[in-house]
């Protein structure tokens, strides 16, 4: 008699995002990717990255080499090679700006992808990780029109009691800047482990697209306005299924994947 013949398993990462590509995709947006190295211009200059901004140093950047003697070049180098700083992209924003250079608003897109982060990995950091971002390019767009967006990602996901709330955060370039706090999914507010004890757990960034990013790839903030947000699609997991280290997704190990 034949074994019993196995079928295999999507890894959840590839469940998660696929279920939030469905729901962008039935709220009219549309699915964008770029490369995974990219030019500093876009990772960071284009998004109104100040110079001196810490996610630029070594501590958070894969910088890759540009010549065989020389790791990151300095700018004498760059002026006699006519060459752009590469990376391994720390964010999928390169993308949105990509995007927004060869298309004319109004527009909606999400944008799934890998990211990296140079730094040393524990239980809730790892060198590699899924972002997923979205970008919505239109006219009288407010700070409601995100919160209801992001409202609708985070029910899908966590069932329709949830909650959510805006505090105020920086990131270069969005103004003004938020920080999206869901209600616990599972103390309802009362509070839990979870939520160490205070009822809300941090899930991920936003704001309204600051005019000198719609600037630089030449769209007119004064008639235009837009929106933006990302999350860490590892983190989303972590807090739907109870994965208590994000590096078990890197491991290969069949025990976890079989679980979805």
């Amino acid at each position: 008699m034949r074994e019993e013949e196995k079928l295999g398993h999507l890894h959840p990462i590839t469940i998660i995002i696929r279920e939030i590509t469905a729901l962008f995709t039935e709220l009219g947006f549309e699915v964008a990717s770029g490369p995974e190295i990219e030019e500093e211009y876009y990772n960071f200059d284009a998004l109104n990255v100040p110079k001196d901004h810490p996610a630029r140093d070594m501590q958070d950047t894969f910088w890759l080499p540009s010549s065989a003697d020389s790791f990151r070049p300095d700018e004498t180098d760059l002026k006699q090679k006519n060459y752009q700083k590469r990376l391994l992209r720390t964010h999928t924003s390169p993308v949105q700006v990509r995007y927004m250079e060869t298309h004319e608003p109004p527009f909606q897109i999400i944008v799934p992808g890998k990211v990296y982060r140079y730094e040393a990995t524990d239980a809730t950091h790892e060198t590699q990780f899924h972002q997923i971002e979205g970008l919505v390019v239109g006219k009288n767009l407010s700070l409601a029109n995100l919160k209801y967006v992001l409202q609708a990602l985070l029910k899908k996901l966590y069932g329709e009691e949830i909650n959510i709330k805006l505090r105020p955060g920086y990131f270069p370039f969005v103004e003004p800047g938020v920080e999206i706090d869901m209600q616990c999914f599972r103390c309802k507010g009362a509070g839990c482990t979870s939520c160490k004890e205070s009822g809300w757990i941090e899930i991920l960034g936003g704001g309204m697209v600051h005019p000198a990013v719609l600037e630089n790839v030449g769209i007119d903030p004064r008639k235009w306005r837009g929106f933006a947000f990302g999350v860490g699609v590892e983190r989303l997991i972590m807090l739907k299924y109870g994965v208590e280290d994000i590096r078990m997704f890197y491991t290969g190990d069949l025990r976890l994947v079989n679980q979805f």
